[in-house]
């Protein structure tokens, strides 16, 4: 079947994989759908870490023009799948009770781009390159990369991705912050599965109240951003994972956290 989400269960990490080799994993609201429902049926299924990938040849290229766009354009609204279909998915990103990490390689573009950097830690092939094209068909960034390129490199340097349309290889991404790690192209997704590994054996409740904390600090003020920290870390006082920390520190031992 094309235009499908491949399901990987690794043990207490879940690996979720575009998987529509003849397009270069081109979405379609079918496959937004697909991905939104897989990443809840990951959380529910107990993945304590999740990692998005896609191919060799491609992340993502982004939107599939051809199956979303109608050949008559006739009162039909360009941003109707996105209100449906992508920002749904990635306020579900957003929300995730687990680390999500991104291995990418190739091409990752459009709105493949906005899923991959969605995600905490983005895994990058020295090969990969990233695209905003939009502008080349005369639309605008979308599935939130105008707020997510703008918080990671800054307004300048958006604009100029956003704008010229140009591709921004994978190292130039890692110098202006925009990915945190750089793999060789056959090591990216041992790379983010090490990682995930690594979160998937640590503090469940606190992971998600870091990703709730982080996310809220983007879109509020510094006094703000400490309210949050101390509503949000009186809940952390409050778990098992804390308890097992802080008597693993007092013990001079590694913590096990509870599952």
């Amino acid at each position: 079947m094309s235009g499908e989400i491949l399901i990987e269960p690794r043990g207490p990490v879940t690996v979720l994989r575009l998987h529509d080799p003849a397009t270069m994993n081109a979405l379609t609201p079918q496959m937004a759908l697909a991905l939104h429902a897989a990443l809840d049926k990951a959380v529910a299924d107990g993945a304590r870490a999740i990692v998005l990938a896609g191919s060799d040849r491609a992340f993502s290229t982004g939107a599939n023009l051809k199956a979303a766009i109608p050949a008559d354009l006739a009162d039909f609204d360009v941003g109707g799948t996105l209100e449906a279909e992508y920002n749904p998915l990635m306020l579900t990103i957003r929300d995730l009770p687990v680390p999500i990490i991104s291995a990418v390689k190739g091409a990752v573009a459009g709105v493949g781009a906005s899923i991959a950097l969605a995600c905490d830690i983005i895994v990058a092939s020295r090969s990969a390159y990233f695209l905003e094209a939009f502008a080349r068909i005369g639309l605008i960034p979308d599935g939130g990369a105008t707020w997510l390129l703008t918080r990671a490199v800054g307004r300048v340097r958006a604009m100029e991705m956003m704008m010229l349309a140009e591709k921004l290889p994978a190292e130039t991404a890692h110098d202006w912050g925009l990915i945190t790690r750089l793999a060789e192209d056959d090591a990216v997704e041992e790379t983010a599965m090490e990682i995930a590994a690594t979160l998937a054996r640590g503090p469940r409740r606190s992971y998600a109240l870091i990703r709730k904390a982080a996310w809220s600090a983007a879109d509020s003020g510094f006094e703000q951003a400490l309210q949050t920290e101390r509503q949000l870390q009186k809940q952390a006082g409050e778990t098992s994972d804390f308890a097992e920390g802080l008597a693993a520190f007092i013990e001079k031992r590694p913590p096990v956290f509870p599952e």
